[in-house]
């Protein structure tokens, strides 16, 4: 019966990300550096928060788009941080974390035929889902570029068949975010076509050196933008699977339409955990921020004392060192340095074509859990320049 299913499910992948965090799992004794997910606990008054609901019986549908309050709650929440502006009423959609909600976007924008570019390397989850849709995924190789989708690079790969431009910043694998001068030369370029821009921020908050700009706060922009969030990386609420999907109402009837017939509605004990976190815990991002930053220079400066070359992440959690010199394919040294050094990282080619030579490293671990591993990793990297 295989015959029968969908030639562009047959023609995707699973996560290369989750494919080698599986394969490591068989071996003992590995410190694994491979997801990105936080370390911390969800904030107390979160979790009582979710904990009342059920007490309360808050266990039926809901809206579709979500609880009115919740949305006024992330209608406020991105004003203040972001200073986006979205009706809680119809410009608003909680979703089942964020990627539902890149799901809904593109079933709602793309169709066959349809473009979308986005930077290479990149994070796993943007492609099937384009394929799925009959699209073409166009990356464009940001290695020379510090990683950067910028509006030069954007410029050349411009079609007519582009449909949407994906901003993954804060990014994933790469750690790099884009200024507001950057943001502006992308607006420039592409306020006055026909396209859209899906703006992912669930990093947003996880930011080091400057403010989080939203391409949807630019002149001329929120129009054409969707805008992503949620808050499974900003209050450690992976598991809770809170997304957010903002639009202007005349794009986001329509995705509540595939929203409404993929999932009725996000999960309501969630929903009252996330209007927690998103009043009283509006700041329970800044300690865990400070935090990431400290673990951030220490596994910077443990890297360059290696002699491995990287990048200085600006957000999220990741580095994405390169591996080159070392000859070997980003699988190859990742799977050896499991079975050596007993140290799990992700191979670059996991996030396109244009991440190999490279592999990510999350630093989402306690000090104490990245202080080990990155010993066992300079032992392992010093047999190799041997």
């Amino acid at each position: 019966m295989e015959h029968l299913i969908n030639p562009n499910v047959k023609d995707i992948q699973l996560s290369g990300i989750r494919k080698f965090f599986n394969m490591v799992s068989e071996y003992e004794n590995v410190i694994s550096l491979t997801i990105g997910q936080p370390d911390f606990p969800t904030p107390e008054h979160v979790k009582q928060a979710g904990i009342k609901a059920i007490q309360d019986n808050f266990t039926n549908y809901t809206h579709n788009a979500g609880f009115p309050e919740l949305r006024e709650a992330v209608s406020q929440f991105v004003k203040t941080k972001y200073e986006l502006n979205y009706d809680p009423a119809n410009e608003i959609i909680v979703t089942i974390g964020a990627s539902q909600a890149i799901d809904c976007a593109f079933r709602t924008i793309l169709d066959q035929g349809s473009e979308v570019i986005l930077p290479g390397p990149v994070y796993p989850g943007y492609e099937p889902i384009i394929k799925l849709c009959g699209a073409t995924p166009v990356h464009v190789d940001t290695r020379a570029n510090d990683f950067k989708l910028t509006a030069d690079l954007i410029k050349s790969h411009l079609t007519t068949k582009t449909r949407c431009i994906v901003l993954p910043y804060p990014s994933n694998p790469t750690g790099v975010t884009l200024s507001k001068e950057e943001l502006e030369e992308i607006a420039s370029l592409v306020k006055d076509k026909e396209l859209f821009i899906l703006s992912d921020e669930i990093y947003s908050e996880l930011v080091f050196a400057n403010q989080h700009h939203s391409i949807a706060s630019l002149p001329g922009m929120r129009e054409k933008t969707i805008v992503i969030n949620g808050l499974s990386k900003s209050h450690s609420m992976t598991g809770w699977r809170v997304g957010f999907l903002m639009a202007p109402a005349n794009i986001a009837q329509h995705l509540l339409k595939v929203h409404q017939y993929n999932v009725s509605c996000a999960t309501t004990i969630s929903q009252k955990a996330a209007h927690k976190a998103l009043t009283n815990g509006i700041d329970d991002a800044i300690e865990m921020c400070k935090q990431y930053q400290e673990r951030m220079e220490y596994v910077y400066n443990r890297l360059l004392h290696m002699g491995i070359e990287t990048i200085k992440p600006t957000g999220a959690f990741y580095f994405f060192p390169s591996i080159k010199k070392f000859g070997l394919t980003s699988f190859d040294f990742a799977l050896q340095m499991v079975k050596e050094a007993r140290v799990a990282v992700v191979p670059g080619d996991a996030f396109s074509e244009f991440g190999e030579g490279y592999v990510r490293l999350s630093y989402a671990y306690s000090m104490d859990v990245l202080k080990e591993a990155l010993d066992r990793m300079e032992t392992f990297i010093s047999r190799l320049n041997d």
